[in-house]
């Protein structure tokens, strides 16, 4: 727009750009890089004409805007930055065994207070110093089954064969030397299934087995402590051996979790009672 006896009205900043972008005489701009700040560039470019500032919302126009360089742009707000909590990507270790288990059958076996010493010969075996049906069962059976964790020898062994023998020898009493015990051995039962190691696992199975085959009435003792007992059976419910066709010749060795915990189940549903189905289940 023009008047009478003045000069041509001042251009918009719009015009203007697109006057710069066709005009020849303005130097070549490149990408922001090593040799300059951004603040320093930006400074040039306006003394020189090329980029022009936005007198609406202060962005920054012209040939710069053309080649499609923005510069360093504003910082991040970090909107969209993750904020872990610490150790949160730490292994959760949930299938792996405690390396140096401490139990108590190790103080009191080192401190000579178990009746109990090695045979040593062609197969080790234990020597009573007291007959085994003639001991405290509510005081020594649980701290036997408080060694089924031991993973050295001779703990491991000695603690493993005094369970069985004690076992054998109250097989069949009156009155019952398992069943007063029974309430004293769910922690230390619940202890070696929680481990997360294979072999200790087995051997508490298999001596929970032991313990309801010499004393069927104990069955029925475990129902209300179903709850602290079978969450590591269902951890473990589908670890099988998947031998194909081939033929297992460790089976006498009875190692294979996944076996001995649907015949766990299933001999406790037989000794059990009315209710111990609906307790396994639920």
């Amino acid at each position: 727009m023009q008047t009478s006896g003045s000069k041509s009205a001042p251009l918009g900043y719009q015009a203007l750009s697109t006057a710069i972008v066709k005009s020849t005489s303005a130097p070549t701009l490149r990408p922001l890089g090593r040799t300059g700040t951004a603040h320093q560039q930006s400074q040039a470019l306006m003394c020189s004409g090329v980029m022009a500032l936005s007198p609406v919302d202060g962005k920054l126009n012209g040939r710069m805007v053309a080649q499609g360089c923005w510069g360093t742009g504003p910082k991040k707000s970090g909107v969209f930055k993750k904020n872990l909590p610490k150790h949160i990507t730490d292994k959760s270790k949930t299938f792996e065994a405690a390396e140096h288990p401490a139990t108590q059958f190790r103080r009191f076996y080192e401190r000579s207070d178990l009746p109990i010493s090695v045979h040593h010969g062609t197969s080790p075996s234990i020597d009573w110093k007291v007959e085994p049906e003639r001991l405290d069962y509510i005081y020594l059976l649980p701290i036997f089954f408080d060694g089924l964790c031991e993973k050295e020898s001779p703990y491991s062994f000695l603690a493993y064969r005094g369970i069985q023998d004690m076992l054998n020898a109250a097989r069949g009493k009156e009155p019952s030397l398992i069943c007063p015990a029974v309430p004293s051995l769910i922690i230390p039962l619940k202890k070696a299934l929680n481990s997360r190691d294979i072999p200790t696992m087995c051997k508490a199975i298999n001596t929970l087995q032991h313990m309801v085959r010499c004393e069927p009435r104990a069955g029925e003792l475990l129902v209300p402590y179903y709850r602290q007992l079978l969450p590591a059976f269902n951890l473990y419910f589908r670890s099988t051996k998947n031998m194909g066709d081939a033929i297992d010749y460790s089976q006498r060795k009875r190692e294979n979790l996944g076996e001995l915990i649907s015949e766990t189940l299933e001999l406790l549903e037989r000794t059990g009672g009315e209710d111990a189905f609906i307790n396994i289940k639920y």
